[in-house]
Order: structure tokens, then C-alpha cells, then sequence
């Protein structure tokens, strides 16, 4: 039997109440085990970023029960979500999130300081192929190349959950295949349990396992039996 990183039973989300109210998940159950990349598919709505911000400890679950290994999240305070995020996860979003002001080294740097056993900010981007354009600033970047700092802040202190909402969501298809191979290579190397939200479903193609939502549940499993790599995902 397989290591189970995120175990979600019956998880609801609402926002607002009354009329309104908006019911982002409505009883999400699944497992997820560990090492594994999965990819989370669904129309716009179906749930896929509450149920991410739900196990990266950014949101909590209205009802229903999540737990990372033993650990039950939906139990956590508001302190010990902040621990969580701080040493097991690291976050990937559409756009980047990177300080403007800061070099691309400084921007993996801000992790690093708060991190309880980070790699160096160099090794970071050197994992991304990215050591020749380190003390360059976002704006002196390609889209691309800033996911890839992006990617690099995450994995500097070395998280064991990467969670990527869209990452590719606004890179040409040459740009994203790069960002999906430095995505696999982390996962090849450390073992950091993925998920992936995507709009593109050729994506799925890369992944360990693939879940589908719609109306804010798990609809559909599927286990890739041969996984391919990102330089055969067509656009």
C-alpha cells in the first residue's frame, strides 16, 4: 500500500449565505499518495482552486474533514495553518508573484530566510536551469523564465506538497513545456508529492493519477498506466 499524503472526506466549502450563498465544494472525497504528480481537472468553478487552497492550509473547509498524513487540517488554527504552509508546502500560481524589485536570487531568498532546512537560493534556481539569470529582476525576464523563479521560491525550502493553480495557464506552449519539465524533474528527484490544476487537458498526459471535478466533487479517477514527458504534450 502506497503512502497517503492528503486524505479529504466529505469536504463542503460555502461562501456567503442565504440566496447567495455560492457552494464551491459539496462533499470532495479522495486520497492522494505520496510522490505522486497529480493533475485536477474541471470547467471553471468545478471546485479545482478551493479544493488546492483547502490543502495547502489558504482557505478552510466549511465541513467535512481534511488531513495531511496523520495531521488533521480542518482542526488547525489559524497559527498552526500558518506552520503547515510554512514547512511542508510550496506554491505555484498562474501569475507570479514575484517582487518586483528583488532579483531573481532575493526573490527564492525570502523563502529561504523563514524555511527550516532550505537549500540554497542558488541551488534553487540551478534545479531550474536557472544560474545565468539570477541577479536579473522580473521585468529583465521572459514569462517563462519568472514561473521558473516562481517554481524555484517554492522548492527552495524543500516542501513536501508542491501545489501549481494553473502554472502554465499564461506561457506559449515552448514556455510551458519547460515549466511542466523543471515541475517533473522536482517531483523525479525529491519525491514532492504535485497536484496540478489545468485548463489544458493534454496536461493529464504527465501525471501519476488524474482527478476530475465538476459542481464541487470528485466525479472521476484515473491512473495513468504509461506517463509521458512534457515534451510530448501537444498544445
Amino acid at each position: 500500500m502506497a503512502d497517503i499524503a492528503f486524505t479529504i472526506d466529505k469536504l463542503t466549502k460555502v461562501y456567503g449565505t442565504g440566496e447567495t450563498a455560492v457552494h464551491a465544494l459539496r462533499g470532495a472525497s479522495l486520497e492522494l499518495p505520496v510522490g505522486e504528480v497529480t493533475v485536477l481537472l474541471g470547467h471553471s468553478g468545478s471546485g479545482k482552486s478551493t479544493l488546492l487552497n483547502i490543502l495547502g492550509g489558504l482557505d478552510k473547509a466549511t465541513s467535512g474533514k481534511a488531513f495531511f498524513h496523520d495531521q488533521e487540517l480542518t482542526a488547525l488554527s489559524d497559527n498552526g495553518l500558518t506552520r503547515y504552509r510554512r514547512n511542508n508546502v510550496g506554491f505555484v500560481f498562474q501569475f507570479y508573484n514575484l517582487v518586483p524589485s528583488l532579483t531573481a536570487l532575493e526573490n527564492v531568498a525570502l523563502v529561504t530566510e523563514i524555511a527550516r532546512n532550505p537549500m540554497k537560493p542558488e541551488d534553487a534556481l540551478a534545479r531550474v536551469n536557472l544560474s545565468s539569470r539570477m541577479n536579473h529582476f522580473p521585468a529583465q525576464m521572459s514569462g517563462g523564465e519568472q514561473q521558473r523563479v516562481a517554481i524555484a521560491r517554492a522548492i527552495a525550502k524543500r516542501p513536501e506538497v508542491l501545489l501549481c493553480d494553473e502554472p502554465t495557464g499564461a506561457l506559449d506552449s515552448k514556455t510551458g513545456i519547460t515549466v511542466l519539465e523543471a515541475l517533473t524533474q522536482i517531483n523525479d528527484e525529491f519525491g514532492t508529492t504535485t497536484v496540478i490544476i489545468t485548463h489544458n487537458a493534454e496536461i493529464q498526459r504527465i501525471a501519476h493519477r488524474v482527478l476530475f471535478m465538476a459542481d464541487g466533487r470528485i466525479v472521476d479517477e484515473k491512473v495513468n498506466k504509461k506517463r509521458v514527458k512534457p515534451s510530448e504534450v501537444s498544445w
